[in-house]
């Protein structure tokens, strides 16, 4: 049995999302017990939303699912690593495929890539 701390954040564990093929690193978000279950449960990533206080299945309004291909655990057992395929090529809300796609050089940032889809579209339906 997989037992992870949830103990050090109130309940929440942080979980790194990566792009199984490339190794890019795609968003960071947060699990608690219910949304880890989920996970394996049903091979797409699931997380908690702390804004809204809900699981959240990622992609269920935008269609750009995470199926998990292998999960790693740190020494600790208080984070994990999901190693996904991106489906429709967006991992962020803002259309970006990563959600890290603004570099910092020196003290301005620069937006990296193009969004993959518009967002109005999207989530204003």
């Amino acid at each position: 049995m997989i037992k992870l701390n949830f103990n050090k954040m109130d309940g929440l564990i942080p979980a790194i999302v990566q792009d199984d093929k490339t190794g890019e690193v795609l968003m960071l978000a947060f699990m608690n017990k219910d949304a880890w279950e989920a996970t394996l449960s049903t091979g797409k990533a699931t997380y908690y939303s702390r804004t809204r206080q809900t699981l959240w299945i990622k992609g269920k309004t935008s269609g750009n699912l995470q199926i998990v291909k292998e999960i790693r655990i740190d020494c600790d057992d208080d984070t994990v690593l999901l190693k996904v395929e991106q489906v429709g090529g967006a991992a962020c809300h803002t259309g970006h495929k990563s959600c890290f796609y603004k570099m910092v050089e020196g003290e301005s940032i620069r937006i990296i890539g193009e969004p993959v889809f518009n967002p109005e579209e999207v989530y204003n339906r």
